[in-house]
């Protein structure tokens, strides 16, 4: 089913106009739970009461609106003899567009209208979906929260979780900023810690890796291989190993050519005087006489060469050793490193890039040691300043919270935040905030979870709105907020009820007629049996309808027309009150 046909069918109710809300819940529609059949409910901005006789639904109205917060969906909420229920709720985004931003980012298409919708089977199917779109019960639980709080006998209740205690004492005393801020600072340091943790298990490698480096860089730096040198080396060794053998052959070419007698010179004279006489009688061998006058040059010079090569020629057995040794290192560094001196080389350089980076890793590992330490000194300063302005605000919560409870028939009743300080700074501070409760004298506080009732913990929330109405969360529910109270505190509560429906909606479930007329919009719930089956049904009251309703709530069973004067009386002076 599309987000536009389930519009259609919301929007679609006998004489309802929706007006233009900013941030609400506008509709509930309800299908088959308990004995609900089908029931649609339009609410209004504003003070939004709910009343009825006992048995009339009032309850599975807001089991319904628990399923829409993510609660746990119970097969024994199906009416009898169907096999699904349904639950759907239409909200105002017009003024919350960080909502339909979060919604945006998970996928969701939403301008400025949302619409929950959770399916229950007797299969075990449960389904959520927003704007149409099907969604998990996570997501849901994440955001429905936001939209809705109910503050009665439900698991969902505001007060019930502990975390939000530390939330609402930080709202009264107008610490949320100072708290946030602190809240960032921790998520950074966190952050941090993490960090160099992390580097620090990293580091002991790197560690290795960095003496290992240093090692191979001076093992080679001291071995200092030059590019070409292994070659030159081969080859001074190959005549350092030869010498005597190249000095017996070179000196006894150039005697053969030139030194000895009868050499190869001496005898080549001797052939061109005799070849000079020859040509003097033929010219024709003239050009032999210069052939050899030639070759007698070029064997000149190389008698000559061959003369000096020898000369320098040494056997040096000490220098062959040391050729060998040096030979012998650079194999070495060959064998560990690199086939070739060239790629040692380049070796090396990419060895000393890395280790002088490993050693500026070190140097930022300090830097981010000290930030850490500089960074836990600002949240200790924040936190005790935290710590110590949440003291102050839980003090004067206490009080303002004390005045409140006198109001709402609970006299006696001891309402404290209580701090545990914690062994270390958390997200939310250097305390664990928790309220505690002692609704009878003598008793000692305890925690607040443990033992205030439903009712005592809707007064409680009730007051609570009272002493500092802003929230995030613009529908409240408030269910058995009267329970305990009568006469003029049940009249206090309604007007308390009605200041805070000043900044938000609020849907309140009363039994009582003196908390029914401070309402602007009056339901009455009914049980009727149609067809031989029982329905509730919701129906909002005219003026007319409400002076019954607040009659029937006066004087039981029978109305008369006194009960009615009182009614009368009752809405009247509400109204002049305003």
């Amino acid at each position: 089913m599309g987000t536009g046909k389930i519009k259609k069918q919301i929007f679609l109710l006998p004489g309802s106009r929706f007006p233009v809300l900013e941030f609400m819940l506008i509709d509930l529609a309800i299908k088959n739970i308990a004995i609900i059949d089908t029931l649609q409910v339009t609410f209004q901005p504003g003070l939004n009461i709910l009343t009825g006789e006992t048995g009339a639904g009032k309850s599975i109205i807001i089991d319904a609106v628990n399923l829409i917060l993510g609660g746990r969906a119970s097969t024994e909420l199906i009416r009898s003899g169907t096999d699904e229920a349904q639950v759907e709720a239409l909200f105002s985004l017009a003024g919350a567009p960080h909502i339909a931003a979060e919604l945006a980012e998970a996928g969701i298409e939403a301008d400025e209208e949302l619409i929950v919708r959770r399916t229950v089977s007797r299969a075990g199917r449960n389904r959520v979906y927003l704007n149409g779109s099907l969604a998990t019960t996570a997501q849901l639980a994440t955001i429905a929260p936001r939209l809705i709080n109910i503050y009665g006998q439900h698991e969902s209740q505001t007060l019930l979780r502990l975390a939000n205690h530390q939330e609402l004492l930080d709202g009264f005393g107008r610490l949320t900023p100072l708290a946030t801020t602190y809240t960032g600072l921790h998520t950074e340091y966190r952050r941090l810690v993490s960090e160099l943790r992390t580097r620090e298990k990293d580091g002991r490698e790197a560690a290795r890796r960095l003496d290992l480096l240093t090692f191979q860089c001076q093992e080679i730096a001291t071995v200092a291989p030059l590019a070409d040198e292994e070659e030159e080396l081969e080859q001074e060794r190959e005549l350092l190993a030869h010498a005597e053998r190249l000095l017996q052959g070179t000196t006894d070419a150039f005697a053969r050519l030139y030194g000895d007698d009868g050499a190869l010179l001496s005898r080549l004279g001797e052939i061109r005087r005799n070849l000079a006489d020859c040509a003097g009688i033929d010219p024709r061998l003239a050009p032999l006489d210069a052939s050899l006058a030639e070759a007698a040059l070029q064997l000149e010079d190389a008698a000559l060469a061959l003369r000096d090569y020898a000369a320098k020629v040494e056997a040096d057995p000490c220098r062959l050793q040391a050729v060998d040794d040096r030979l012998n290192l650079l194999r070495a560094l060959k064998r560990k490193y690199a086939p070739t001196i060239r790629e040692i080389l380049i070796m090396k350089e990419e060895m000393e890039r890395e280790r002088e980076a490993l050693l500026q890793r070190g140097e930022v590992q300090e830097g981010l040691e000290l930030r850490r330490d500089e960074m836990m000194g600002e949240l200790l300063r924040q936190g005790k300043e935290l710590s110590v302005r949440r003291r102050e605000a839980a003090k004067r919560l206490t009080k303002e919270m004390s005045a409140q409870l006198q109001d709402l028939a609970m006299q006696n009743a001891l309402f404290i935040p209580a701090f545990t300080p914690l062994d270390e700074p958390d997200p939310s501070g250097m305390d664990r905030v928790e309220f505690l409760f002692a609704p009878n004298p003598g008793e000692p506080p305890r925690p607040l979870a443990r033992i205030a009732s439903g009712g005592e913990l809707s007064r409680l929330m009730l007051a609570l709105k009272q002493i500092h109405p802003e929230s995030d969360v613009p529908t409240l529910i408030f269910d058995e907020v009267d329970t305990g109270i009568g006469g003029a505190v049940s009249a206090l509560v309604g007007e308390k009820l009605h200041r805070v429906a000043e900044s938000q909606q609020v849907l309140c479930i009363t039994h009582l007629p003196q908390v029914a007329a401070y309402a602007d919009h009056h339901f009455q719930v009914r049980k009727l049996i149609q067809a031989g089956r029982t329905t509730t049904t919701v129906t909002p009251l005219d003026d007319a309808a409400r002076i019954e309703e607040l009659a029937r709530m006066l004087g039981g069973i029978t109305i008369t027309e006194t009960t009615r004067q009182h009614a009368r009386e009752m809405l009247q002076s509400v109204n002049g009150d305003r």
